[in-house]
């Protein structure tokens, strides 16, 4: 059962950590010969493609302390190691890994980078 987010903006939402938020690809609804697919068919493929739409900052690294240098300033700013993916990548992703949400009536799924398995990146995609 997925999740209903309320009418919100795409803007307001942001990926926590290595998270990616994916736009599923619409379903081909018959094969290459002609045959109709009932509509289940498409969500058991363990294999899903979809575009990236949100992208988390990455795998946090903490902050490195230097106890024996008193007089350099503290500093408690995580940075993090960046994910591969960019907005408007098509991504290869694994279907178990992810989370459905349901975001102004639209699917979309949250997965953790490591369920990624390639991106596509055309920057004549979407013109």
């Amino acid at each position: 059962m997925p999740l209903e987010l309320g009418d919100q903006n795409l803007k307001k939402i942001i990926m926590v950590g290595d998270r990616v938020l994916i736009k599923p690809k619409s379903p081909l609804d018959k094969t290459k010969s002609g045959l109709f697919l009932p509509p289940g068919v498409q969500a058991k493929e363990k294999v899903q493609a979809g575009y990236v739409l949100k992208v988390g900052p990455g795998y946090p690294i903490p902050a490195i302390q230097e106890a024996d240098e008193p007089w350099k300033d503290k500093q408690d700013d995580v940075k993090y190691v960046p994910l591969q993916p960019q907005e408007g990548d098509l991504a290869l992703y694994m279907q178990n890994n992810g989370f459905e949400i349901e975001f102004r009536k639209e699917k979309l799924i949250i997965v953790p980078h490591s369920a990624i398995l390639m991106l596509i990146r055309d920057e004549g995609l979407f013109e």
